[in-house]
């Protein structure tokens, strides 16, 4: 069923993107004009001018990243280079990382991703306010789906922007649990921090903005449990996830294409060994691709995958 449109708040726009970038919100305001995430480096360039069509000449005076996955902040180096000015704002716990560029410690390595290098000028530390357009927002922690990912709040309208803590119908792969962390306790906590929000309004990190928050955040806790339940059903789905990702950005690929990145994907092969410990890699990663395929995320031809 598609989801009813939504009324946004005044200066706020959202650029729905499809699942290789996250959405990226625009709030305009006498103020000044903010942007929150800039979705992954494939789509940079539609970035770039989906920001320039709606400012109409204006500048961009801010640029915040919720987290720093690479489809929330793969665009950053170019608008970076377009708003010499910008000033771009991202949560405190990767820092260092960014500032020496460490794309292992990013993760973009593990998950055989890329973004291009940027640089930051002010932290978004959880328990502060900050002006962005003509509204305060509150900066809350969200662990989870990233150890360091925050959301943001405005208490007037109650609009939260909830990057990848709470979609419609789940949330974002539990990234620290494939890291052997226990993270599906904060996963269940940032749940119980959005629900004493009590927002009218989410506009998620992917998909449409919607009201129905009450039974998002049902739909989340149910699939939560499933994790907590059954771990491996997790593993699954976010190894599905990382090849999804992957089909999303190169559309096709041929079979031993795909068996050379799963190789030199550490992500993948740390949970292909405890998903499929009793096969190879190739069997492992066509029985994999052909869930997609049965889920209608895949297309196969002879000996080449398709993004579907």
């Amino acid at each position: 069923m598609a989801t009813t449109p939504v009324t946004l708040p005044p200066g706020v726009s959202v650029f729905e993107r499809g699942w290789l970038s996250s959405n990226c919100i625009l709030i305009q305001g006498a103020q000044g004009n903010a942007l929150i995430d800039s979705g992954y480096c494939t789509h940079a360039d539609q970035t770039l001018a989906l920001v320039q069509s709606a400012l109409q000449g204006q500048p961009l005076h801010q640029l915040l990243n919720t987290h720093l996955h690479s489809d929330h902040c793969g665009g950053n180096a170019a608008l970076q280079a377009a708003y010499p000015a910008l000033r771009t704002s991202i949560p405190p716990g990767l820092a260092d990382e960014v500032r020496r560029w460490d794309p292992q410690a990013l993760t973009y390595e593990p998950t055989g991703q890329n973004c291009p290098r940027f640089t930051f000028d002010a932290l978004l530390l959880p328990g502060t306010e900050m002006l962005l357009g003509d509204r305060t927002w509150q900066v809350h922690a969200a662990p989870g789906h990233d150890t360091h990912s925050v959301i943001l709040f405005e208490p007037v309208s109650r609009t939260l922007l909830s990057a990848d803590a709470l979609w419609e119908r789940g949330f974002g792969v539990v990234f620290p649990q494939l890291d052997g962390d226990d993270a599906f306790a904060e996963v269940a906590d940032t749940l119980d921090v959005i629900a004493a929000l009590r927002p009218a309004l989410v506009i998620p990190g992917h998909g449409a903005p919607f009201t129905a928050v009450d039974t998002a955040i049902a739909v989340a806790r149910q699939r939560l449990d499933g994790f907590v339940v059954n771990p491996a059903k997790h593993l699954q789905y976010a190894a599905k996830v990382l090849l999804k990702f992957k089909l999303l950005e190169l559309q096709h690929v041929e079979r031993t294409g795909l068996l050379q990145w799963v190789q030199a994907t550490p992500y993948f092969k740390a949970m292909f060994g405890q998903l499929y410990a009793d096969l190879s890699l190739e069997v492992g990663v066509d029985r994999l691709v052909q869930e997609l395929v049965r889920s209608g995320a895949a297309t196969v031809e002879g000996n080449v995958v398709y993004n579907a």
